[in-house]
Protein backbone atom coordinates (compact mmCIF):
# COMPACT_ATOMS: atom_id res chain seq x y z
CA UNK A 1 0.00 0.00 0.00
CA UNK A 2 1.16 3.27 -0.74
CA UNK A 3 2.82 5.62 1.86
CA UNK A 4 -0.64 8.31 0.30
CA UNK A 5 -3.12 6.13 0.60
CA UNK A 6 -5.93 8.03 2.20
CA UNK A 7 -8.37 7.09 4.77
CA UNK A 8 -11.46 6.73 2.12
CA UNK A 9 -8.79 4.84 -0.07
CA UNK A 10 -7.67 3.05 3.05
CA UNK A 11 -11.76 1.98 3.46
CA UNK A 12 -12.29 1.04 0.24
CA UNK A 13 -9.79 -1.75 0.10
CA UNK A 14 -10.85 -3.15 3.42
CA UNK A 15 -12.74 -6.54 2.90
CA UNK A 16 -15.98 -6.49 4.08
CA UNK A 17 -15.55 -8.28 7.19
CA UNK A 18 -12.46 -5.89 7.73
CA UNK A 19 -15.01 -3.32 7.62
CA UNK A 20 -17.55 -4.79 9.79
CA UNK A 21 -15.27 -5.88 12.45
CA UNK A 22 -13.57 -1.70 12.52
CA UNK A 23 -16.93 -0.24 12.06
CA UNK A 24 -17.79 -1.06 15.44
CA UNK A 25 -14.63 -0.69 17.67
CA UNK A 26 -16.31 2.85 19.00
CA UNK A 27 -19.16 1.89 20.21
CA UNK A 28 -17.79 -1.66 21.87
CA UNK A 29 -15.28 0.37 24.08
CA UNK A 30 -17.33 3.72 24.77
CA UNK A 31 -18.91 1.00 27.47
CA UNK A 32 -15.30 0.32 28.74
CA UNK A 33 -14.57 3.99 28.81
CA UNK A 34 -17.59 4.16 30.86
CA UNK A 35 -16.40 2.54 34.15
CA UNK A 36 -12.79 2.11 33.26
CA UNK A 37 -11.64 5.55 35.58
CA UNK A 38 -14.10 5.17 37.87
CA UNK A 39 -13.89 1.34 39.11
CA UNK A 40 -11.41 2.20 41.82
CA UNK A 41 -13.88 4.45 42.78
CA UNK A 42 -16.75 2.85 42.93
CA UNK A 43 -15.20 0.00 44.97
CA UNK A 44 -14.02 2.76 47.53
CA UNK A 45 -16.38 5.25 47.68
CA UNK A 46 -19.63 3.35 46.95
CA UNK A 47 -19.03 0.00 48.49
CA UNK A 48 -17.03 0.77 51.09
CA UNK A 49 -13.63 -1.61 50.46
CA UNK A 50 -10.68 -0.13 51.45
CA UNK A 51 -7.78 1.22 48.78
CA UNK A 52 -6.05 -1.48 49.92
CA UNK A 53 -8.60 -4.31 48.95
CA UNK A 54 -9.74 -2.40 45.76
CA UNK A 55 -6.05 -2.08 44.31
CA UNK A 56 -5.82 -5.93 44.84
CA UNK A 57 -9.04 -6.36 43.17
CA UNK A 58 -7.89 -4.57 40.18
CA UNK A 59 -4.28 -5.80 40.21
CA UNK A 60 -6.40 -9.57 40.31
CA UNK A 61 -7.50 -8.97 36.94
CA UNK A 62 -3.98 -9.18 35.39
CA UNK A 63 -3.03 -12.00 37.49
CA UNK A 64 -6.53 -14.10 36.26
CA UNK A 65 -5.45 -12.33 32.58
CA UNK A 66 -1.75 -13.74 32.51
CA UNK A 67 -2.89 -17.21 33.56
CA UNK A 68 -5.33 -17.76 30.72
CA UNK A 69 -3.30 -15.69 28.02
CA UNK A 70 -1.08 -19.10 27.10
CA UNK A 71 -4.68 -21.10 27.31
CA UNK A 72 -6.15 -18.78 24.97
CA UNK A 73 -3.73 -18.68 22.59
CA UNK A 74 -3.97 -22.42 22.07
CA UNK A 75 -7.17 -22.57 22.05
CA UNK A 76 -7.70 -19.85 19.26
CA UNK A 77 -5.31 -22.12 16.74
CA UNK A 78 -7.26 -25.03 17.75
CA UNK A 79 -10.69 -23.52 17.47
CA UNK A 80 -10.54 -20.63 16.11
CA UNK A 81 -10.53 -16.93 17.17
CA UNK A 82 -14.31 -16.17 16.16
CA UNK A 83 -15.08 -18.55 19.01
CA UNK A 84 -12.43 -17.53 21.49
CA UNK A 85 -13.60 -14.12 20.99
CA UNK A 86 -17.34 -15.15 21.63
CA UNK A 87 -16.34 -16.81 24.66
CA UNK A 88 -14.22 -13.73 25.83
CA UNK A 89 -16.55 -11.26 25.29
CA UNK A 90 -19.62 -13.23 27.20
CA UNK A 91 -16.83 -13.09 30.46
CA UNK A 92 -16.63 -9.70 30.18
CA UNK A 93 -20.60 -9.10 29.99
CA UNK A 94 -21.10 -11.70 32.33
CA UNK A 95 -18.23 -9.73 34.74
CA UNK A 96 -19.59 -6.05 34.45
CA UNK A 97 -22.95 -7.53 35.15
CA UNK A 98 -21.98 -9.26 38.13
CA UNK A 99 -20.05 -5.80 38.83
CA UNK A 100 -23.03 -3.74 39.11
CA UNK A 101 -24.24 -5.25 41.96
CA UNK A 102 -20.82 -6.51 43.94
CA UNK A 103 -21.78 -5.57 47.76
CA UNK A 104 -18.84 -7.99 49.21
CA UNK A 105 -15.57 -8.22 48.21
CA UNK A 106 -15.84 -12.25 47.27
CA UNK A 107 -18.90 -10.48 44.45
CA UNK A 108 -16.18 -8.35 43.39
CA UNK A 109 -13.56 -10.68 43.19
CA UNK A 110 -15.82 -13.40 41.00
CA UNK A 111 -16.28 -9.93 38.60
CA UNK A 112 -12.58 -9.01 38.30
CA UNK A 113 -11.94 -13.02 37.47
CA UNK A 114 -14.29 -12.87 34.88
CA UNK A 115 -12.86 -9.62 33.70
CA UNK A 116 -9.41 -11.05 33.86
CA UNK A 117 -10.77 -13.74 31.49
CA UNK A 118 -11.84 -11.59 28.65
CA UNK A 119 -8.80 -9.40 29.25
CA UNK A 120 -6.58 -12.41 28.67
CA UNK A 121 -8.07 -14.26 26.26
CA UNK A 122 -9.47 -11.74 23.95
CA UNK A 123 -6.39 -10.10 22.69
CA UNK A 124 -4.62 -13.15 20.92
CA UNK A 125 -8.13 -14.63 19.25
CA UNK A 126 -8.95 -10.56 18.75
CA UNK A 127 -5.82 -9.85 16.76
CA UNK A 128 -5.24 -12.99 15.36
CA UNK A 129 -8.82 -12.15 13.85
CA UNK A 130 -7.77 -8.92 12.43
CA UNK A 131 -4.81 -10.80 10.68
CA UNK A 132 -7.31 -13.10 9.25
CA UNK A 133 -9.37 -9.76 7.35
CA UNK A 134 -6.07 -8.25 6.89
CA UNK A 135 -2.88 -8.59 5.01
CA UNK A 136 0.49 -6.91 4.30
CA UNK A 137 0.53 -3.21 4.78
CA UNK A 138 -3.06 -3.26 5.28
CA UNK A 139 -2.69 -5.23 8.48
CA UNK A 140 -0.29 -2.41 9.69
CA UNK A 141 -3.29 0.57 8.89
CA UNK A 142 -5.66 -1.38 10.77
CA UNK A 143 -3.73 -1.81 14.11
CA UNK A 144 -3.03 1.77 13.79
CA UNK A 145 -6.78 2.94 13.00
CA UNK A 146 -8.10 0.05 15.41
CA UNK A 147 -5.89 1.90 18.62
CA UNK A 148 -7.04 5.75 17.15
CA UNK A 149 -10.72 4.06 17.84
CA UNK A 150 -10.02 2.39 20.92
CA UNK A 151 -9.17 5.54 22.26
CA UNK A 152 -11.70 7.48 21.18
CA UNK A 153 -14.39 5.17 22.76
CA UNK A 154 -12.60 5.43 25.96
CA UNK A 155 -12.05 8.62 25.69
CA UNK A 156 -16.05 9.76 25.24
CA UNK A 157 -17.17 6.85 27.69
CA UNK A 158 -15.19 8.59 30.74
CA UNK A 159 -16.67 11.76 29.36
CA UNK A 160 -19.91 10.45 29.69
CA UNK A 161 -19.48 8.32 32.38
CA UNK A 162 -17.57 11.38 34.54
CA UNK A 163 -20.74 13.11 34.10
CA UNK A 164 -23.04 10.52 35.02
CA UNK A 165 -21.53 8.85 37.46
CA UNK A 166 -22.01 10.37 41.23
CA UNK A 167 -20.75 8.38 44.32
CA UNK A 168 -24.13 10.16 46.29
CA UNK A 169 -25.90 8.49 44.27
CA UNK A 170 -24.47 4.35 44.01
CA UNK A 171 -27.91 3.55 40.96
CA UNK A 172 -25.93 5.98 38.57
CA UNK A 173 -22.72 3.64 39.32
CA UNK A 174 -25.11 0.23 38.62
CA UNK A 175 -25.85 1.98 35.16
CA UNK A 176 -22.96 2.88 34.08
CA UNK A 177 -21.67 -1.13 34.48
CA UNK A 178 -24.43 -2.29 33.09
CA UNK A 179 -23.94 -0.24 30.15
CA UNK A 180 -20.59 -1.65 29.70
CA UNK A 181 -22.49 -4.83 29.74
CA UNK A 182 -24.72 -4.16 27.32
CA UNK A 183 -22.09 -3.31 25.18
CA UNK A 184 -20.77 -6.47 24.69
CA UNK A 185 -23.97 -7.17 23.09
CA UNK A 186 -22.29 -5.38 19.30
CA UNK A 187 -19.43 -7.92 18.88
CA UNK A 188 -21.47 -10.83 20.45
CA UNK A 189 -24.07 -10.05 17.40
CA UNK A 190 -21.28 -9.04 14.73
CA UNK A 191 -19.40 -12.48 15.65
CA UNK A 192 -22.59 -14.03 15.52
CA UNK A 193 -23.85 -12.48 12.20
CA UNK A 194 -21.61 -10.55 9.77
CA UNK A 195 -18.61 -12.11 10.58
CA UNK A 196 -20.26 -15.99 11.56
CA UNK A 197 -17.68 -17.46 8.73
CA UNK A 198 -14.51 -15.91 9.89
CA UNK A 199 -12.37 -18.42 11.87
CA UNK A 200 -8.94 -17.90 11.79
CA UNK A 201 -8.39 -21.52 12.28
CA UNK A 202 -6.10 -22.94 9.74
CA UNK A 203 -4.68 -26.90 9.54
CA UNK A 204 -1.50 -27.45 10.81
CA UNK A 205 1.03 -28.17 7.20
CA UNK A 206 1.92 -31.93 6.84
CA UNK A 207 5.80 -30.73 7.46
CA UNK A 208 5.77 -29.11 10.16
CA UNK A 209 8.12 -30.73 12.88
CA UNK A 210 6.42 -32.87 16.10
CA UNK A 211 6.36 -30.10 18.83
CA UNK A 212 7.39 -27.13 16.64
CA UNK A 213 3.82 -25.50 18.02
CA UNK A 214 4.31 -25.41 21.87
CA UNK A 215 5.39 -22.19 23.37
CA UNK A 216 8.68 -23.73 24.46
CA UNK A 217 9.84 -23.89 21.01
CA UNK A 218 8.14 -20.75 19.51
CA UNK A 219 9.99 -19.34 22.33
CA UNK A 220 13.28 -20.72 20.97
CA UNK A 221 12.95 -18.11 17.89
CA UNK A 222 15.24 -15.36 18.12
CA UNK A 223 12.92 -13.04 16.79
CA UNK A 224 10.18 -14.17 19.56
CA UNK A 225 12.70 -13.26 22.22
CA UNK A 226 13.38 -10.50 21.14
CA UNK A 227 9.63 -9.27 20.25
CA UNK A 228 9.26 -10.20 23.22
CA UNK A 229 11.83 -8.61 25.48
CA UNK A 230 10.93 -5.19 23.23
CA UNK A 231 7.18 -5.50 24.42
CA UNK A 232 7.96 -5.92 27.79
CA UNK A 233 10.35 -3.21 27.99
CA UNK A 234 7.76 -0.51 25.95
CA UNK A 235 5.14 -1.44 28.45
CA UNK A 236 6.96 -1.66 31.46
CA UNK A 237 8.72 2.55 30.31
CA UNK A 238 5.78 3.12 28.59
CA UNK A 239 1.98 2.04 29.51
CA UNK A 240 2.80 0.96 32.96
CA UNK A 241 3.87 3.98 33.93
CA UNK A 242 1.16 6.18 32.57
CA UNK A 243 -1.43 4.93 34.47
CA UNK A 244 0.88 4.50 37.48
CA UNK A 245 4.13 6.26 37.92
CA UNK A 246 3.33 9.66 35.77
CA UNK A 247 -0.13 10.23 37.64
CA UNK A 248 1.89 9.64 41.04
CA UNK A 249 5.01 11.66 39.63
CA UNK A 250 2.99 15.35 38.12
CA UNK A 251 1.40 14.93 41.82
CA UNK A 252 4.40 14.91 44.10
CA UNK A 253 7.06 16.03 42.43
CA UNK A 254 5.41 18.01 39.77
CA UNK A 255 2.69 19.78 42.14
CA UNK A 256 0.47 19.78 39.75
CA UNK A 257 -3.35 19.62 40.17
CA UNK A 258 -5.50 16.46 39.98
CA UNK A 259 -7.41 18.45 36.78
CA UNK A 260 -4.61 19.18 34.80
CA UNK A 261 -4.01 15.23 35.54
CA UNK A 262 -6.97 14.71 34.10
CA UNK A 263 -6.85 16.93 31.33
CA UNK A 264 -3.43 15.57 30.25
CA UNK A 265 -5.41 12.39 29.59
CA UNK A 266 -7.70 13.85 27.51
CA UNK A 267 -4.57 15.28 25.61
CA UNK A 268 -3.70 12.22 25.28
CA UNK A 269 -6.68 10.67 23.30
CA UNK A 270 -6.62 13.90 21.60
CA UNK A 271 -3.43 13.08 20.04
CA UNK A 272 -4.06 9.58 19.18
CA UNK A 273 -7.44 10.10 17.39
CA UNK A 274 -6.57 12.93 15.37
CA UNK A 275 -2.65 11.85 14.12
CA UNK A 276 -2.58 8.72 14.19
CA UNK A 277 -3.93 7.76 10.19
CA UNK A 278 -1.42 11.19 9.26
CA UNK A 279 1.80 9.09 11.47
CA UNK A 280 0.42 5.71 9.46
CA UNK A 281 0.83 7.26 5.93
CA UNK A 282 4.08 8.49 7.15
CA UNK A 283 5.27 5.05 8.28
CA UNK A 284 3.94 2.78 5.13
CA UNK A 285 6.61 1.28 3.40
CA UNK A 286 8.97 1.99 6.10
CA UNK A 287 11.16 -0.35 8.29
CA UNK A 288 8.95 -0.56 11.73
CA UNK A 289 11.51 -1.41 13.73
CA UNK A 290 12.90 2.20 12.44
CA UNK A 291 9.78 3.22 13.58
CA UNK A 292 10.45 2.40 16.89
CA UNK A 293 13.53 3.98 17.03
CA UNK A 294 11.56 7.08 16.05
CA UNK A 295 9.00 6.33 19.59
CA UNK A 296 12.16 5.85 21.53
CA UNK A 297 13.37 9.48 20.78
CA UNK A 298 9.93 10.29 21.77
CA UNK A 299 9.35 8.91 24.73
CA UNK A 300 12.50 9.99 26.06
CA UNK A 301 12.26 13.24 25.38
CA UNK A 302 8.50 13.03 26.84
CA UNK A 303 9.91 11.37 30.45
CA UNK A 304 12.92 14.33 30.54
CA UNK A 305 10.23 16.50 29.96
CA UNK A 306 8.17 15.20 32.74
CA UNK A 307 11.32 15.28 35.16
CA UNK A 308 11.57 18.77 34.44
CA UNK A 309 8.05 19.95 35.96
CA UNK A 310 9.96 18.68 39.46
CA UNK A 311 12.43 22.21 38.62
CA UNK A 312 9.65 24.57 37.79
CA UNK A 313 6.64 26.38 40.04
CA UNK A 314 3.00 26.36 38.83
CA UNK A 315 2.26 27.39 35.12
CA UNK A 316 5.05 25.96 33.98
CA UNK A 317 4.90 22.47 35.79
CA UNK A 318 1.30 22.65 34.18
CA UNK A 319 2.59 23.04 31.06
CA UNK A 320 5.36 20.30 31.25
CA UNK A 321 2.82 17.79 32.33
CA UNK A 322 0.86 18.59 28.86
CA UNK A 323 3.89 18.75 26.58
CA UNK A 324 4.76 14.85 28.48
CA UNK A 325 1.43 14.06 27.34
CA UNK A 326 1.23 14.72 23.83
CA UNK A 327 4.67 13.40 23.24
CA UNK A 328 3.98 10.42 24.73
CA UNK A 329 0.86 9.59 22.89
CA UNK A 330 2.58 11.04 19.31
CA UNK A 331 5.20 7.88 20.62
CA UNK A 332 2.07 5.92 20.96
CA UNK A 333 0.92 6.21 17.48
CA UNK A 334 4.16 4.65 16.39
CA UNK A 335 4.15 1.85 18.68
CA UNK A 336 0.49 0.82 18.36
CA UNK A 337 0.55 -0.35 14.66
CA UNK A 338 4.13 -1.94 14.41
CA UNK A 339 4.69 -4.03 17.27
CA UNK A 340 1.02 -6.15 16.31
CA UNK A 341 2.07 -6.09 12.79
CA UNK A 342 5.46 -7.77 13.27
CA UNK A 343 4.04 -10.29 16.02
CA UNK A 344 1.14 -11.23 13.02
CA UNK A 345 3.77 -11.30 10.17
CA UNK A 346 6.41 -12.89 11.93
CA UNK A 347 3.62 -16.05 13.20
CA UNK A 348 3.14 -18.86 10.98
CA UNK A 349 -0.64 -18.81 10.67
CA UNK A 350 -1.69 -22.16 12.10
CA UNK A 351 0.30 -20.77 15.30
CA UNK A 352 -0.69 -16.93 14.90
CA UNK A 353 -2.78 -17.40 18.39
CA UNK A 354 -0.07 -18.55 20.49
CA UNK A 355 2.02 -15.90 18.89
CA UNK A 356 -0.50 -13.07 19.70
CA UNK A 357 -0.22 -15.16 23.21
CA UNK A 358 2.96 -14.74 24.00
CA UNK A 359 3.08 -10.99 23.35
CA UNK A 360 0.05 -10.43 25.17
CA UNK A 361 2.13 -12.32 27.88
CA UNK A 362 5.14 -9.89 27.67
CA UNK A 363 2.14 -6.37 27.85
CA UNK A 364 0.64 -8.33 31.15
CA UNK A 365 3.92 -8.56 32.80
CA UNK A 366 5.29 -5.18 31.87
CA UNK A 367 1.36 -3.96 33.07
CA UNK A 368 2.24 -5.63 36.49
CA UNK A 369 6.30 -4.98 36.61
CA UNK A 370 5.93 -0.96 36.02
CA UNK A 371 3.64 -0.44 38.79
CA UNK A 372 5.84 -2.12 41.33
CA UNK A 373 8.84 0.14 40.03
CA UNK A 374 7.16 3.21 40.11
CA UNK A 375 5.80 2.39 43.46
CA UNK A 376 8.76 1.38 45.00
CA UNK A 377 11.05 4.38 43.49
CA UNK A 378 8.77 7.45 44.39
CA UNK A 379 7.85 6.11 47.64
CA UNK A 380 11.68 7.10 48.49
CA UNK A 381 11.52 10.23 47.09
CA UNK A 382 13.76 9.25 44.18
CA UNK A 383 12.50 11.36 41.35
CA UNK A 384 15.63 11.72 39.62
CA UNK A 385 16.58 8.12 39.01
CA UNK A 386 13.13 7.28 38.01
CA UNK A 387 13.17 9.52 35.18
CA UNK A 388 16.91 8.49 34.25
CA UNK A 389 16.16 4.92 34.44
CA UNK A 390 12.84 5.25 32.52
CA UNK A 391 15.18 7.02 29.42
CA UNK A 392 17.60 4.27 30.02
CA UNK A 393 14.64 2.25 29.73
CA UNK A 394 14.25 3.62 25.89
CA UNK A 395 17.59 3.38 24.94
CA UNK A 396 17.01 -0.37 25.89
CA UNK A 397 13.77 -0.31 23.64
CA UNK A 398 16.18 1.05 20.99
CA UNK A 399 18.87 -1.49 21.21
CA UNK A 400 16.07 -4.60 20.91
CA UNK A 401 14.03 -3.36 18.11
CA UNK A 402 17.71 -3.22 16.06
CA UNK A 403 18.33 -6.64 17.52
CA UNK A 404 14.94 -7.72 15.93
CA UNK A 405 15.45 -6.11 12.92
CA UNK A 406 18.71 -8.23 12.09
CA UNK A 407 16.54 -11.52 13.28
CA UNK A 408 13.40 -11.09 10.81
CA UNK A 409 12.95 -10.92 7.02
CA UNK A 410 12.17 -7.26 5.33
CA UNK A 411 8.60 -8.13 4.77
CA UNK A 412 8.06 -8.73 8.31
CA UNK A 413 9.84 -5.29 9.03
CA UNK A 414 7.24 -3.68 6.47
CA UNK A 415 8.97 -3.60 3.48
CA UNK A 416 9.43 -5.67 0.43
CA UNK A 417 11.96 -8.17 0.08
CA UNK A 418 15.13 -7.28 -1.20
CA UNK A 419 15.73 -8.82 -4.60
CA UNK A 420 18.57 -11.01 -4.86
CA UNK A 421 20.92 -9.41 -7.78
CA UNK A 422 22.55 -12.37 -10.43
CA UNK A 423 24.67 -11.73 -13.25
CA UNK A 424 23.18 -12.87 -17.02
CA UNK A 425 25.33 -15.40 -19.03
CA UNK A 426 24.67 -13.76 -22.19
CA UNK A 427 25.19 -10.11 -21.31
CA UNK A 428 27.10 -10.21 -17.66
CA UNK A 429 24.50 -7.17 -16.53
CA UNK A 430 22.85 -7.99 -13.43
CA UNK A 431 19.37 -8.36 -12.53
CA UNK A 432 16.59 -9.22 -10.22
CA UNK A 433 16.81 -12.87 -9.79
CA UNK A 434 14.26 -14.91 -11.84
CA UNK A 435 13.98 -11.87 -14.10
CA UNK A 436 15.81 -11.55 -17.46
CA UNK A 437 18.87 -9.14 -18.44
CA UNK A 438 18.64 -6.16 -20.22
CA UNK A 439 19.12 -7.04 -23.99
Amino acid sequence: MSSSVTLRQFWTQLSREGRWLLSTVAVQTLGRGLTLPFTVIYLHEVRGFSLDLAGALMAFIAVVALLVTGPGGALTDRVGARAVLLLATTCQLVGCAILAFATTPVLAALAMAFLGINFGMSWPAFNSLIAAVTTGEMRQQYFGINFALVNLGIGVGGIIGGIYADVSQPHTFTVIFLADAASMLVPIGLLLGPLRHVTSRHETPDDAEVGSGSYLAILRNPAVIGMTGLTFMAVFVGYAQLEAGFPAFARTVGGVSTGVIGFSFAINTAVIVLLQFLVLRRIAGRRRTRVMLVMCVLWALSWTTLGATGLVPGAAASIGVLTFMALFALGETMMQPTIPAITNDMAPDHLRGRYNAVNAGAFQAGAIGGPLFAGFVLDRGWSTAYVALLVAGCAVIAVLALVVERLIPPSVNGVPDEPVLTADPATGERAPQGQPGTT
